[in-house]
């Protein structure tokens, strides 16, 4: 660009509105989710993951989606992705997780009728066996019968987990399911857009999710934790750490300008579950001086804690490992991208935005300069 110039391109598509839609709302100002028409924290802990699912889908899905049908059927799917992805598993074990998911993704079937259950299940299912794999166990078959949350519980640990646990996880798939439209839902809705097959908008948004500045951040949360070392430590290393650029992992959302409600409602999760009430307290101890640090050296942006922060907390106490985390975002997120890429479907145009050139002009041939 040449200087001087001011360019009026909204870095990063701040503030740009690119899509409408019924499914969610980010109030960053008054720091509210809306989903459908449900204020999260009204069903949050009240209302199922199925529920939320069969309410996000609800117009694009041509099947029922009542609670107690969905749950069924999102059982039998999950019974029959395990056997899609049985021959894979050995290769996929030796992956990364968020690698390994996406493999599996790609054993879906591009035309299979039931493909929103099946790319549900797959996310869940193969998450739970490859974790197994990588630790030299063998994958548990899924039960039908369960729940969704609870069945990945099962399948990850190989035993009915306690009731606290399920409820938990079944309360972050529903905080974590859909958020309006963040990098990985856009990304699924550019590719819904091109008319590719909802497989390939799903795997579009996991591409997405894996960033540190997207779904990649609640495993570096812990990373964080533990370089601090002692609650005593915690401020003058967070102000050490913002001294020198680098971002506090847990903290600022892009939207949210006063506290992400989804974190009040993990954290309240957290304090529900009661496993290690000693790094709990620690947590908020952190949390405190990161707060306090940000302001005293941020003052002119609000920075607040996001999702992540309590997220790592709950996924540790869950038993997964940090390099798991994403992918357990991956496990709620995927009922959210399939209902936008089908939206975006059923009633958007090819997303094709514009870009200014701010590279060098070429010269004509034969035009002397004189």
């Amino acid at each position: 660009m040449p200087r001087g110039e001011t360019s009026n391109v909204a870095d990063g598509l701040e503030n740009v509105v690119a899509a409408e839609t019924v499914l969610s709302r980010v109030d960053g100002e008054a720091g509210a989710l809306i989903l459908r028409g449900h204020y999260l924290q009204e069903v949050a802990g009240r209302r199922s993951f199925e529920w939320l699912t069969g309410l996000l889908w609800q117009d694009f899905v041509p099947r029922p989606l009542d609670e107690p049908t969905l749950r069924q059927d999102l059982g039998v799917a999950r019974v029959r992705a395990f056997a899609q992805m049985a021959d894979l598993l050995p290769v996929a074990g030796r992956l990364p997780p968020l690698a390994a998911v996406r493999l599996l993704l790609a054993n879906v079937p591009d035309d299979a009728a039931d493909s929103p259950l099946l790319l549900t299940a797959t996310v869940a299912v193969g998450l739970a066996a490859v974790l197994r794999i990588r630790n030299g166990k063998h994958p548990v078959p899924p039960d039908p019968t369960s729940g969704h949350a609870a069945d990945f519980l099962r399948m990850l640990k190989d035993a009915v987990p306690p009731a606290d646990e399920t409820a938990a996880l079944d309360t972050y798939l529903v905080s974590a399911a859909d958020h309006g439209l963040n990098a990985s839902t856009f990304a699924a809705r550019v590719a819904a857009s091109t008319r590719a097959s909802l497989i390939d908008a799903v795997t579009a948004g996991l591409c997405a999710l894996k960033g540190p500045l997207h779904g990649g951040a609640p495993g570096p949360v812990l990373d964080m934790l533990d370089a601090i070392g002692p609650a005593e430590n915690a401020e003058a290393w967070l102000d050490a750490a913002v001294m020198r650029g680098d971002r506090l992992m847990g903290f600022g959302h892009r939207v949210y300008r006063v506290q992400d409600p989804r974190s009040d409602v993990v954290k309240a999760v957290v304090e529900r579950l009661n496993h290690d009430i000693g790094r709990l307290r620690y947590a908020e101890a952190v949390e405190k001086a990161a707060l306090a640090v940000l302001v005293r050296r941020k003052p002119d942006r609000s920075l607040q804690t996001n999702l992540e922060f309590y997220t790592a907390l709950l996924l540790e106490a869950l038993g997964l490992p940090r390099d798991a985390f994403t992918g357990a975002f991956a496990v709620a997120r995927v009922v959210g991208w399939i209902a936008h890429a089908l939206e975006q479907q059923a009633g958007g145009r090819l997303i094709r935005p514009q870009s200014t050139y701010v590279g060098p002009t070429p010269k004509r041939e034969g035009h002397s300069s004189g």
